[in-house]
């Protein structure tokens, strides 16, 4: 088999015009390492020999732009540096303007409706283990076109599974790094099975979370109940979702709302469970392992909550930064 070689002058027409339909998706990139932005995704790249690539040694978080507003960027924020702190890795210059070059990426994506992917890496340096080896870490932040779920998915609810993967140790499951091996085969186990998700049990049996979901349920003595925090990772939309739920507490809905250990049988005999996350905000489960959750419909709690979280995306201020879409690269 004959091989070219490969430089500077012939790499780009090297990579064909075969479809890549993925990248129709890609919508901006900024990298610290070539301090610009660009919204060719056949450049949208990451040097081979980042540590992030061949150790998974960086963290990310992903933030929602809806309606032309970044909802609770602060709150991803802090988690992010969060877990950059716990495994000591030290911000780039590039860090101190991190909300301006958000806002601008995101100007530059062009689109009101997208996910902000941020990425902090140990950066270039060897393909060794030794993050000495490193002259700098790097920020890279990817603004890519929001999908949402089926409506279906919404109006009829979704299946999950019991997870056989391990889960995490309580000090990793609570950082938010580039190591998601388990989660990818948390994914791959849930789509043999039929589903689109699998929740993970913690070392004692209890419900702990899915592949990039956090888990809630609502028992039959109307208390909302969501896994602690100790062993699995605090979810932006978890949080805000439990601060939301206080309203349907007084709206007698709920009589409590609680973080808690959740046994399998407890899920089981659940009136209502459902998924939060970024991405897709409140999901309802009406199937766990096969058997029926409360109805087997959405249930009111999750209706309640899920038009709760939709108005506090689109009109709390508090939570919402706004995008200078003037202010195009």
């Amino acid at each position: 088999m004959d091989f070219r070689r490969i430089g500077k002058e012939n790499f780009f027409s090297a990579l064909g015009n075969e479809s890549r339909a993925w990248q129709k998706n890609y919508l901006a990139m900024y990298s610290s390492q070539w301090g610009g932005i660009t919204t060719d995704p056949d450049l949208m790249l990451i040097p081979i020999d980042d540590h992030v690539v061949h150790r998974g040694d960086g963290v990310f978080d992903v933030i929602r732009c809806v309606c032309g507003n970044i909802y609770q960027m602060e709150q991803h924020l802090e988690r992010l540096e969060r877990s950059a702190k716990a495994i000591s890795l030290r911000f780039p210059d590039a860090y101190e303007n991190v909300r301006e070059l958000i806002n601008r990426v995101v100007a530059v994506g062009g689109e009101r409706d997208c996910l902000i992917r941020l990425m902090l890496s140990r950066g270039p340096g060897s393909f060794s283990i030794n993050p000495n080896d490193c002259l700098s870490s790097q920020l890279y932040v990817n603004v890519i076109r929001y999908h949402s779920l089926p409506e279906k998915s919404y109006r009829e609810g979704v299946s999950v599974v019991t997870s056989q993967i391990p889960i995490k140790k309580s000090f990793f499951a609570t950082i938010k790094s580039c190591n998601y091996l388990p989660n990818v085969l948390m994914k791959i186990e849930a789509l043999k099975a039929g589903c689109e998700y699998s929740i993970a049990h913690d070392e004692h049996g209890f419900l702990a979370e899915g592949s990039t979901e956090n888990v809630g349920v609502v028992t039959p003595d109307g208390t909302l109940r969501f896994p602690e925090f100790d062993r699995t990772l605090s979810g932006v939309t978890a949080k805000r979702v439990f601060q939301l739920a206080e309203n349907l507490v007084k709206e007698k809905m709920l009589e409590d709302v609680k973080f808690a250990r959740i046994s399998p049988e407890e899920a089981y005999g659940a009136e209502e469970m459902f998924l939060t996350g970024t991405s897709l905000n409140v999901l309802p489960v009406v199937r766990f392992d096969g058997r029926q959750i409360g109805k087997g419909i959405p249930g009111p709690v999750y209706a309640g909550l899920s038009a709760l979280l939709w108005e506090d995306m689109t009109r709390n201020q508090e939570l919402l930064t706004p995008i200078e879409w003037d202010s195009k690269a």
